[in-house]
């Protein structure tokens, strides 16, 4: 059975007053290495059905994986009967009416092993310059297709492909004390350039020879895009509007409402979402399994558009749903799955900012991050994989990792200096969220809370 004929089985199942079945079939590829050496290979296939039913205002969601067609009746029943005992749903609203996709018939979409047809030759050959070098490459490919089927009671049918790709890099030296990672995502590998990662890995080793031990302090710091990320990102995805307009958050205003409209930054920073963004494009419509603060099943196939959440340095929008909108009176912006951030025109290359700074800090990638106080947004985590010192435009050795404590809301009162933007892989979230384009940022006073013990 199709996900197509499959949706249409259990809309003719279903007894509920509305219906919307999602189905998403899946594929992945995958590549692991482990000492300039390939160790294991594979591929996989994936397929998920979910069922939201609607009686009255009650919604029940039963979501199943690999389903056979004679299980669909009781699916259908779970998620009748759910529906029919649940409480009222405040977020309730009629469902989207009759948008479709033109290639709807259109079987699912599906990768294979061949996605690294050109790219396992050129880490063949990366493997043996990192011998000759010394170093030793591991990490993981991994590539995974997902077709999303959406149909509903009201007429909607909307499909969506969505490949995701990701390179993930650590080098180290013989006697494994020095450590170097680096990461990038790409849509099918094609654009993937191992033999640059390595050689930027081969430097970040190089200055790793020279070891320099600093206290805990606040240091002028450049972050390159993929820590960026990781802190924007998580900012993201704290920006709710319910959340905002109760009070829980940093985007909550002290006098009751929200803090949309007020300025962030001094400098003109762009955060946006959009859909049919060059190199991370995403879903243009709302996907949602099932409903939370920040997603409502009854906007399941809106439209989404090119969307600033945060414009000129002043806050623009907040992830909302036609139900927050509403409380809140302002405009409806859904979630958006890539994030763009962006500041001045003519922004530098991480390299040229390295050259320009007296001393500072070049602080590779960030992990293990958590949230202090949601009121500030206050993040702690440790660096890892490099943290560098810079003095008078080079770098001169590696200094022993931290922790930190941040606000990326506060941070973005006080850079400095925002880069050139590039697409990048975030090395927290990549499990997550892959689809960034993210600059490297000059922060005069970054906080290292504690030296930190890992290595």
């Amino acid at each position: 059975m199709s996900p197509q004929e499959m949706i249409e089985k259990v809309l003719d199942l279903s007894t509920a007053d509305d219906v919307v079945v999602i189905v998403d079939e899946g594929s992945s590829a995958n590549l692991r290495f482990a000492g300039n050496t390939l160790t294991t290979n594979g591929v996989s296939r994936s397929s998920q059905l979910t069922v939201i039913s609607i009686v009255g205002r009650g919604v029940g969601v039963v979501s199943r994986a690999a389903v056979r067609p004679e299980q669909l009746a009781d699916i259908v029943a779970a998620a009748d009967h759910a529906a029919e005992d649940a409480q009222p749903s405040e977020d309730a609203r009629p469902l989207v009416e009759g948008e479709s996709s033109a290639d709807w018939d259109a079987p699912a979409d599906v990768t294979s092993i061949k996605v690294f047809g050109a790219f396992a030759p050129a880490l063949g050959e990366a493997f043996a310059a990192a011998e000759a070098g010394g170093r030793k490459l591991y990490g993981f490919a991994e590539h995974i297709v997902t077709t999303t089927f959406m149909g509903t009671s009201t007429g909607t049918r909307l499909r969506h492909t969505q490949p995701t790709g990701r390179l993930e890099l650590n080098a180290k030296s013989p006697d494994m004390k020095r450590s170097a990672w680096t990461g990038v995502a790409t849509r099918d590998f094609s654009d993937v350039d191992v033999a640059a990662l390595d050689s930027s890995l081969a430097q970040r080793l190089e200055w790793a020879k020279n070891r320099i031990d600093l206290p805990a302090g606040r240091y002028e710091a450049l972050l390159p895009p993929t820590a960026v990320s990781d802190l924007m990102i998580y900012l993201y995805w704290k920006a709710g509007a319910r959340d905002a307009l109760e009070g829980r958050t940093v985007f909550s205003s002290p006098g009751g409402g929200t803090r949309v409209g007020e300025t962030l930054s001094e400098l003109p920073i762009q955060l946006s979402g959009d859909p049919a963004a060059s190199g991370i494009e995403c879903a243009p419509f709302v996907v949602a399994h099932a409903s939370s603060r920040q997603s409502s099943v009854f906007d399941n196939g809106l439209p989404l558009a090119p969307t600033d959440w945060i414009a000129d340095g002043r806050l623009a929008n907040l992830l909302q749903t036609r139900y927050s909108a509403e409380l809140t009176g302002l405009s409806l912006t859904p979630d958006i799955d890539n994030l763009i951030m962006r500041g001045p025109e003519g922004g530098r290359s991480l390299e040229e900012m390295i050259a320009s700074t007296e001393r500072g800090l070049l602080l590779t990638c960030l992990w293990y991050i958590r949230e202090v106080d949601p009121q500030t947004l206050l993040l702690t985590g440790l660096t890892r994989d490099g943290v560098y010192l810079i003095e008078n435009g080079e770098v001169v050795g590696e200094v022993n990792n931290f922790r930190f404590n941040e606000s990326p809301v506060d941070l973005l009162r006080r850079l400095t200096e925002i880069g050139a933007s590039e697409q990048t892989l975030p090395r927290e979230w990549s499990d997550y969220f892959t689809r960034a384009i993210m600059p490297p940022i000059r922060v005069p006073d970054f906080n290292m809370s504690t030296v930190s013990q890992a290595s």
